[in-house]
């Protein structure tokens, strides 16, 4: 085709009109150039805060603990695995033997490595004080005696004259006597005016006479005449007047004839002294008892100025000198400060073994174990009790505790010996060793729930996990074998196990140096 037959002119435009075909629309112009662009950088904005999300989140801090594990070929039954020097002591512990009351030890009556019955005499402490003490509670004591019989005499005096009132009526008799008296003397009393009367008349009478005889009669008799008439007067007016005189005196013995007879009734001052000597009886009775209470006390503290064996056994060492004071059982007393002896049961006793921490392991409790020392010429057999919490950073050992089996008399505590480990009897044993895999983990990490044990691990994902474990027995010092729910790899939480839950993001921030067991 040639250019003069080429016409441009058609593949132009026209764009002088708008609103043609050919034009977009303005809506879509606004949506493809800021929605799309929007929701792109959104939709990636999500996908980065959904991918780094956990790791923005605050997480909690934790130290971790990887599991212990420890493989090794499981041996026949009394295979030796490993021996361990160590020396005998007493199991559990050797008994102090303490003098109960204070005082200083006067002498002592045992050697070391003597045999001793129970409620044999060790020691003897100076006994005057205590003595002494006995000798004046015992005279306290029968001085409350006396006075309980004396307030018994009063008692039982009180209760005759309360059943018996016999000096109420002796006093009710006495006025009822004097009452009659009186009463007697006023219904005399008319008689005795009637002849006071006559009397007067008689002397008036006879005075008349020798007056009207004048110098017939002498002046003596004349003057007796006329006293005597005076006298038969007096008489007469005192007898007059005696009426009411006899009257109150009459009323007076009634009324203490009524309460006397009301006395004798009520009885009340009776009462009153049988109640008294009653209470008195009480309070004697009461300090005759405390008495008697200080007499048991000052006995007892003389008994125990003989110390005496606790047990049956042989005596460990001596503790107390004689000469040496003991505090006995005083508040203020310190510890040990009564101890006279130390002894131990001979047929109870142990080994301490200190075994090499690779050693540690291999021990399992009640798994047999021979003994040798020099003492014996046979080898002594024995069990695994249980590691002890005491090791030596020197050494690089451990103490652990084995029981004698039957412990022959020549054994005594502090002898050195020789422990050799056997393996014990496994639930499967075969004939050819097999290797295998223990996995322990401290047990302070363990944490029971329902009835379960749990540990909290931290996973791959850096996420706290709870998981539920199978515990054997427990392993060296605060270990404790895992039988299922742990492998070797993982890491167990040993702190801030508090507020997590299953699942939630942690932060390791290191190691515990102490397997997890700080304090």
């Amino acid at each position: 085709m040639s250019e003069a037959s080429l016409d441009l002119s058609k593949l132009a435009r026209d764009r002088s009109r708008p609103g043609t075909a050919s034009q977009p629309p303005r809506r879509r112009r606004w949506v493809s150039r800021y929605v799309v662009p929007a929701c792109i950088l959104l939709g990636f904005i999500a996908l980065l805060g959904a991918a780094a999300g956990r790791q923005l989140l605050p997480k909690p801090a934790v130290t971790v603990v990887p599991v212990i594990v420890k493989r090794g070929e499981a041996q026949p039954a009394g295979t030796a695995l490993f021996q361990a020097a160590g020396w005998i002591e007493p199991r559990p512990t050797a008994v102090s033997v303490a003098a109960l009351a204070p005082g200083v030890i006067e002498e002592l009556l045992v050697v070391e490595g003597q045999q001793v019955e129970q409620g044999e005499p060790i020691a003897r402490l100076i006994a005057v004080d205590a003595e002494l003490a006995v000798q004046q509670a015992q005279a306290t004591l029968a001085i409350r005696e006396g006075e309980l019989q004396r307030t018994r005499a009063e008692h039982k005096a009180a209760v005759t004259r309360l059943e018996n009132p016999v000096h109420r009526r002796v006093q009710l008799a006495d006025a009822r006597s004097f009452l009659a008296k009186a009463t007697t003397e006023k219904e005399k009393l008319p008689f005795l005016i009637q002849a006071a009367q006559a009397h007067v008349e008689f002397t008036r009478d006879s005075l008349a006479g020798k007056q009207a005889a004048k110098d017939a009669v002498a002046g003596v008799i004349l003057d007796r005449a006329v006293r005597d008439h005076v006298a038969a007067e007096a008489e007469l007016a005192e007898l007059q007047q005696r009426g009411p005189h006899l009257q109150r005196e009459i009323d007076a013995w009634e009324e203490k004839v009524r309460a006397l007879e009301e006395q004798l009734e009520l009885l009340v001052e009776e009462r009153r002294q049988a109640e008294e000597a009653e209470a008195k009886i009480a309070s004697a009775r009461a300090l005759r008892d405390g008495a008697k209470l200080r007499l048991c006390q000052a006995e007892l503290m003389l008994e125990r100025t003989v110390v005496r064996a606790p047990m049956q056994g042989r005596i460990l060492r001596l503790i107390a000198p004689p000469g040496t004071r003991v505090m006995g059982l005083e508040h203020n007393a310190g510890q040990s400060s009564s101890t006279v002896v130390d002894m131990y049961d001979p047929k109870r006793l142990q080994v301490r073994a200190d075994v090499r921490l690779e050693n540690v392991p291999l021990v399992t409790p009640g798994a047999p174990v021979e003994i040798e020392t020099a003492s014996s010429g046979n080898v002594l057999q024995g069990r695994v009790l249980q590691p002890t919490s005491s090791a030596n950073i020197q050494k690089n050992t451990l103490e652990v505790k084995v029981e004698l089996i039957d412990p022959p008399p020549t054994v005594s505590p502090e002898m050195l010996v020789t422990a050799t480990f056997l393996a014990p009897r496994l639930a499967s044993e075969r004939d050819a060793s097999v290797e295998v895999e223990r996995i322990f983990a401290p047990s302070a990490l363990l944490h029971a729930e329902d009835g379960r044990s749990v540990v909290w691990i931290v996973d791959a994902d850096q996420r706290a996990i709870r998981k539920e474990v199978a515990v054997r027995a427990s392993g060296p010092e605060g270990l404790v074998e895992i039988t299922q729910g742990l492998n070797a790899t993982d890491k167990l939480i040993a702190s801030g196990v508090e507020q997590l839950t299953s699942g939630q993001p942690v932060m390791i921030r290191g190691e515990d140096p102490v397997l997890g067991m700080e304090k």
